[in-house]
């Protein structure tokens, strides 16, 4: 395990981790200054594609966003998403992920679920390739996107898979829409960092997909906060150009060769 990955274990209990995503330079040079971690998400296919899910992202969609990425990451841990249907088993886990490393340079991969990924996170570890697991809700499979851990035997469920995970050797956890009181039990008894998107302040640290933070998505999810108003922004110097434009203002002297 590398440095950067043991520092970033070191972080629970003693400082909240701040994470955001990233799917271009621009954005990712602007947030790496405030992240420990920036994730390349597969959430890409909905926030820039408008895909109904994350199912239709590809691996070259992931490979060449995050090439992006990397170039405007120079502190944060970089951790890329595997997509849906690129780690169905071991072999295939495997060779995706040596090549979202080998293309990417990025620090880490992560992927979702619990018991039924165990063995092809234990493969991808074995072959020191660092891997974030993921609990709750999983996009890449999920029917709904109802919270987890209600019920009694769910509840069970997520508990057992967080501890599985740990076992396998996942440096840290996202545990998407966890119940809070359940998104705490978890945090206290594993030993690595867990990340919360609508699981209680209880989690080592947050996400937010980085659009729906400045306001570019339209997303309503009760996770959601938005700390600015871009698309306001955006539009406004998109219309101020236009009159300058119109009235022959734009370009001046100052601006023209």
């Amino acid at each position: 395990m590398n440095k950067k990955i043991l520092n970033f274990i070191k972080k629970k209990n003693k400082s909240k981790i701040i994470s955001l995503t990233a799917y271009s330079k621009n954005i990712a040079s602007i947030i790496d200054r405030h992240c420990d971690l920036v994730l390349v998400g597969d959430s890409l296919g909905s926030v820039l594609y408008s895909f109904s899910s994350t199912k239709k992202v590809t691996l070259d969609m992931m490979i060449e966003h995050s090439k992006s990425v990397r170039m405007g990451v120079k502190k944060s841990l970089m951790v890329v998403d595997m997509p849906h249907n690129t780690y169905r088993n071991s072999k295939e886990a495997l060779s995706n992920a040596k090549k979202i490393i080998s293309k990417t340079k990025c620090d880490a991969i992560k992927l979702e679920g619990g018991k039924k990924v165990i063995q092809i996170i234990k493969t991808l570890i074995k072959n020191k390739i660092p891997v974030m697991g993921h609990l709750g809700v999983l996009p890449q499979s999920a029917t709904n996107f109802k919270f987890k851990g209600k019920e009694t035997a769910e509840r069970k469920i997520i508990l057992r898979d967080s501890k599985l995970l740990e076992d396998a050797g996942v440096f840290s956890m996202v545990l998407e829409c966890v119940e809070s009181s359940l998104a705490k039990e978890i945090t206290k008894t594993v030993k690595v960092p867990t990340i919360g998107i609508g699981a209680s302040v209880h989690c080592d640290g947050q996400v937010l997909v980085t659009d729906d933070l400045i306001g570019l998505n339209k997303i309503k999810a009760r996770f959601v906060k938005r700390y600015s108003n871009i698309e306001k922004q955006i539009n406004d110097a998109a219309q101020k150009f236009k009159k300058d434009v119109i009235r022959s203002k734009f370009p001046t002297k100052k601006h023209s060769y």
